[in-house]
């Protein structure tokens, strides 16, 4: 994807007369009709494919599509853009269901006594979450959906009376966003321990602003090498630890389906251990950075 970003940042500005700066407004297809496609080709694969992946897939294309939307905000009618952000995150968030389950499996395979006895369980539940998440997006009509909200938002912009250049417009967003994550992080290091949203706060502002390089870096001035690695280690430290809260979480909602299938408080507890030391090692990467 992120190779697709940049050949995309490419083609939009080779795409212009020499000597032309590209807008804004125009650019905004040619960014969000290959993510478009991508999010219905996954959402397609869903409907055969039962692996994590074709559901990781999905969820992050459509997250891709909710930061791409957000970062044309300016750019289009509040109310409407507000409504397509929130259908993108719904979208999302009927793939994740399923996915929360196989990250879930995932974990408790490292603790080989707890998941001899609880895998089968968590598998059931698991696949009852896949039928869900099948039929939420197959009701949904994602294809129908995604193709409405690509023609509406750039029918908008094609019209729109004013043009930004492209460059001037991403440098802003891509600045919001920097300034954005630079506030939570200064905001986790000074919370407390148990604050976990501080830190959740952290990870979703760090792929917000990474969303941003992977679409506009093509047509920014100067490197970003430097706020790319950052943001990796942030991704891996934050993501680490939001798979632990998200898993515990999980599991003390679905304590009742899955009684009888081993020892779920012994889960609980090393879940619980768990979050703690990646709670002290996000802390310790706040710290360096």
């Amino acid at each position: 994807m992120k190779r697709e970003s940049r050949k995309i940042g490419k083609q939009t500005a080779d795409s212009q007369p020499t000597g032309a700066e590209p807008s804004a407004e125009v650019a905004f297809a040619s960014y969000a009709a290959p993510l478009v496609d991508a999010a219905i080709e996954y959402a397609h694969a869903v409907r055969e494919d039962a692996s994590p992946e074709a559901l990781h897939k999905l969820r992050v294309s459509l997250r891709r599509l909710r930061s791409l939307w957000w970062a044309f905000e300016p750019l289009l009618d509040k109310g409407e853009n507000t409504r397509q952000r929130a259908l993108y995150k719904f979208l999302a968030s009927a793939a994740g269901k399923t996915r929360d389950w196989d990250i879930l499996i995932e974990l408790i395979a490292q603790k080989e006594s707890i998941a001899r006895e609880m895998t089968p369980k968590l598998q059931e539940a698991r696949g009852g979450a896949l039928a869900t998440s099948r039929e939420t997006l197959s009701n949904a009509d994602v294809k129908h959906l995604l193709r409405d909200a690509l023609t509406s938002a750039t029918k908008e912009l094609n019209t729109a009376h004013e043009r930004v250049p492209l460059r001037k417009f991403a440098e802003k967003r891509v600045s919001d966003s920097e300034r954005s994550l630079k506030k939570r992080m200064k905001r986790a290091s000074r919370a407390k321990r148990s604050d976990y949203s501080s830190f959740h706060d952290v990870r979703k502002a760090g792929k917000k602003l990474r969303y941003m390089l992977e679409f506009f870096e093509p047509v920014l001035n100067g490197g970003r090498k430097r706020t790319l690695k950052r943001l990796k280690q942030i991704q891996k430290r934050f993501g680490t630890l939001n798979d632990i809260v998200a898993s515990e979480m999980l599991l003390r909602d679905n304590a009742a389906l899955l009684a009888g299938s081993g020892d779920a408080d012994s889960a609980l507890h090393w879940l619980k251990k768990e979050r703690k030391r990646r709670m002290r090692s996000a802390a310790g990467l706040l710290r360096k950075l």
